[in-house]
């Protein structure tokens, strides 16, 4: 058999010895005759590469000795032998990293350092000689090789699950040395082995070395895979199960980290000494964790409930406050005023002092909005040592807002009761239920009624909330309510609470808690040093009734804020503006035209003309009636003035009273066939309603028909019966502060309101003159003056 030789086409043609600039790599050994891209990190690298690109110049590449050492200087720190490379082109990668892509075109062996001065010193030159390998033998023999060694390397990559590209495009490499180099280059071999095969000399002997090489892989491939398979048949259920759990673990922090939530969850479970039914829930949520992948679903689900389990305040307790006279401080260095109401708070706080294991009343604190019913809560909190936390319940319309969402689908949360506890972090804090009269229902169930359990203290102990699924004991919380109206508030639930009424301010009052309250929050909000702004007791009467119209004190602060910007952007602006605000004069032309004009009463010089007195969601009002006679035969009574059918219905009645009265008033009744009477109450665009209104139009009929003029400075409020009894209303407390802020010196009502009076401190009536009665006939006595 003949002798072949193999010689590549492409085969670098250089003088025996020659001196090169010299690329070393960490992990690659390359053999000649294969092309392939490097990533170029070293900046010495990346310059011989360029130079070589630019001057189309040959140099070298090696494989470092140890892949620890940094920047290769030496022939020591490199492999014996290496290949002459072309940089055929350098680019870019998406990262930034940049890459050459070169050609291996032969071999060299190292034989010292070399000094190229073209090249800094800085990199690796050196001094090689051309080692031209034997590529002579048998081509059927090549061929055997060459196919033997592609079919042991797809075969190894198929075995290791390996992308290798290499596998796929062997076979358009017809040449057998090439296959043998291009599968030595890319094969997973310890870089030590790769250099052994680069220094063999004969290319079959290569081969042959390559292919036991990777025979030597597939055995081992075999050998692991058959013990695997022996292990797996000999393992127990048991040890199924641990083996398959450990793998999920291992899977598991592949893929999402060190997941180690089961752990922690039971360690934070043994401090917490949960109770035995928490306990047992706790421990059933863990068993399901452990079966269910972190990427499932339902895996959030578990994890949140047994994290709430584990947050909520099972036995912690805040240390209560003992000190009634440091509890009586706190409420009057926090409100102003609210005689009755800081009573009543002191008396339940005596009372959770003394007894703190005693189930504390529910209190409800209804009131206008701003009079301080939310800022209360905080206080008694404070006074009681108590953690506080608000549950806002207006606009709520879905039972499990309070009872929770059953854990059967994606999103399920505990209720607000429950999540306002795990906020607080402690099983007795005080709870402010928060506008409890803007609760509403829908299709979703009745909020309301799922408050009668919570409120109810022989109930709440083993308040149930559908997400913890365990009985949860509330009768260490201190529930209280805020509300503006009753109204709203179902019976039941209104029958659970103790109603406290939060009356509004005085205008003296308005003024001393602007001073004290307002007006350091004012100053700290907008940025001027404390004690710097400073208002007049005229100043703040201007502001307080010409430009709010409320019981509380919310709009007077939202003024008193408009006049310290107005005045800071005035001294930023260098005006240098007077921060002392001393007549109401100043806060006109700070905040412009009045808003509101203060209701004062008008001296009537005509009949019919009576006031009476209003409630409102902002407090008491007064309000004008008029009425007047016309000739004609048309409809007997008209009413004006946006009344809504509960007054209509009393202007009705009172018209048939004093028809039914008409000898006893001196009333022809031939007037009420022969003319119409109109009834008007001003501000039409204001709509008006409720029974109050009853006597103040029976006395403007009265009036009207008989000629008399009502008695000045007299203001009236009342319901009346067809009969001419006068029955009692509510809203006392506001009618009367609004009476007195318009100059009404007497006022006429129900006897049985006596007790609404009496109940109201002095104070609030002081200057004022009572009329009780009880039939209108009195009404008319007191109220009209003699024909």
């Amino acid at each position: 058999m003949g002798r072949i030789d193999l010689t590549h086409s492409g085969e670098y043609s250089a003088p025996d010895t020659a001196s090169l600039p010299v690329l070393a790599t960490r992990n690659l050994v390359l053999f000649p005759g294969v092309a392939i891209p490097i990533a170029l990190i070293r900046p010495s690298s990346l310059e011989i590469a360029r130079k070589a690109e630019e001057q189309k110049i040959t140099i070298g590449l090696c494989c470092q000795m140890d892949t620890r050492t940094e920047n290769p200087s030496t022939p020591a720190d490199v492999a014996p032998y290496g290949v002459f490379v072309e940089v055929l082109q350098i680019f870019e990668l998406p990262d930034g990293t940049k890459s050459a892509f070169l050609r291996a075109t032969g071999k060299f062996k190292v034989k010292g350092q070399a000094d190229i001065p073209s090249m800094p010193g800085s990199m690796l030159n050196l001094t090689v000689s051309k080692v031209a390998e034997s590529k002579t033998g048998s081509p059927a023999t090549f061929s055997m090789l060459a196919e033997l060694i592609q079919k042991a390397y797809k075969d190894f990559c198929h075995r290791t699950d390996s992308d290798n590209i290499q596998a796929l495009n062997i076979e358009t490499l017809g040449n057998p040395v090439d296959i043998i180099n291009t599968i030595a280059t890319h094969f997973p071999a310890p870089p030590e082995k790769k250099m052994e095969l680069l220094g063999i000399y004969r290319t079959i002997n290569r081969g042959e070395e390559l292919l036991r090489l990777i025979e030597g892989e597939l055995q081992k491939l075999s050998l692991a895979s058959d013990i695997m398979e022996r292990a797996r048949e000999e393992l127990t259920q048991e040890q199924r199960e641990v083996f398959m759990r450990r793998q999920m673990e291992v899977m598991q922090r592949e893929l999402y980290g060190d997941i180690d939530d089961v752990e922690k969850l039971t360690a934070q479970a043994d401090e917490k000494k949960l109770p035995k039914a928490a306990r047992e829930a706790f421990d059933k949520g863990i068993a399901q964790l452990r079966r269910v992948n972190p990427s499932a679903p339902d895996y959030s689900v578990i994890y949140n409930y047994l994290t709430t389990i584990l947050d909520l305040p099972w036995n912690d307790e805040s240390p209560l406050n003992n000190s009634l006279p440091q509890a009586r401080e706190i409420l009057e260095q926090d409100h102003f005023g609210m005689t009755k109401v800081k009573e009543r708070i002191v008396e339940q706080v005596a009372v959770a002092m003394a007894n703190p294991e005693g189930k504390a009343p529910i209190l409800c604190l209804v009131g206008a909005p701003g009079v301080g019913k939310t800022s209360l809560g905080v206080s008694v909190a404070k006074a009681l040592g108590r953690e506080y936390q608000r549950v806002s319940l207006g606009g709520v319309s879905d039972e499990a807002e309070i009872r929770g969402h059953r854990r059967t689908y994606i999103g399920a949360m505990p209720g607000r009761i429950i999540d306002a506890l795990r906020r607080a972090g402690k099983s007795n804090p005080l709870l402010l239920l928060d506008e409890i009269d803007k609760l509403s229902r829908d299709v979703k169930g009745d909020p309301s009624s799922a408050l009668l359990e919570v409120l109810d203290p022989e109930q709440n102990c083993k308040f149930h909330d559908n997400f913890v699924d365990i009985d949860f004991d509330l009768s260490k919380v201190m529930f209280i309510a805020t509300a503006n109206s009753l109204d709203t508030i179902p019976r039941p639930l209104l029958d659970r609470m103790e109603v406290v009424e939060v009356p509004g301010y005085l205008l003296e009052e308005k003024i001393e808690i602007a001073r004290r309250h307002l007006l350091p929050r004012v100053e700290k909000a907008v940025g001027f040093p404390e004690g710097e702004l400073s208002f007049s007791k005229e100043a703040l009467t201007a502001l307080i009734e010409s430009y709010t119209s409320e019981s509380g004190v919310r709009q007077l602060e939202k003024a008193l804020s408009s006049v310290a910007r107005k005045l800071l952007v005035k001294k930023m602006s260098g005006e240098n503006p007077s921060l002392s605000v001393t007549s109401a004069r100043e806060v006109t032309a700070l905040l412009g035209p009045e808003k509101f004009t203060p209701q004062r009463y008008e001296t009537a010089h005509v009949p019919g003309i009576v006031t009476g007195l209003a409630w409102t969601p902002h407090g008491g009002e007064i309000l004008f009636i008029e009425s007047s006679l016309a000739k004609g035969k048309g409809e007997k009574l008209v009413l004006t003035g946006n009344l809504g059918d509960v007054m209509k219905e009393s202007a009705t009645i009172a018209l048939q009273y004093v028809r039914s009265h008409a000898e006893e008033l001196s009333v022809p009744i031939e007037i009420f066939e022969q003319n119409t009477l109109h009834i008007h109450v001003p501000e039409g665009a204001v709509p008006k309603d409720g029974p109050s209104a009853g006597i103040t139009m029976a006395v403007s009929i009265a009036s009207t028909l008989t000629g008399r003029l009502v008695r000045p400075k007299i203001a009236m409020t009342g319901e009346i019966t067809l009969r001419g009894r006068v029955l009692p209303v509510g809203g006392i407390k506001e009618k009367i502060l609004a009476a007195k802020r318009a100059g009404i010196t007497d006022i006429i009502m129900c006897r049985e309101n006596r007790r609404d009076i009496e109940a109201i401190e002095p104070a609030y009536v002081e200057g004022l003159e009572f009329h009780f009665v009880d039939t209108v006939s009195e009404v008319l006595e007191i109220a009209l003056l003699p024909a």
